[in-house]
């Protein structure tokens, strides 16, 4: 993560866009008001992918499952990435 002042961020935006998707990080610009982050779209979208799934009990529940049997050194039961995509 990188904060840049508000005046910094008038004189190098397209510098500041750069540098958050070359980086994949957050660059944060900060003001006297208060501060916004600047990131890559990429993961901004994952960012609210993975809020989404959180956010889901079921999915969460499986998630944390999948944890647990890692943890143990188990392999969760599924079925293979063929099957899951073979009408795609």
């Amino acid at each position: 993560m990188h904060t840049v002042t508000l005046k910094q961020a008038d004189k190098d935006l397209k510098g500041i866009i750069q540098r958050a998707i070359r980086d994949k990080d957050e660059v944060i610009i900060a003001s006297d008001e208060g501060a916004v982050v600047v990131l890559d779209e990429v993961e901004w979208s994952n960012i609210k992918e993975t809020l989404r799934l959180l956010s889901d009990k079921r999915s969460l529940a499986a998630l944390l499952e999948c944890h647990e049997l890692r943890d143990r050194g188990e392999r969760p039961e599924g079925i293979s990435p063929e099957e899951a995509f073979k009408d795609v």
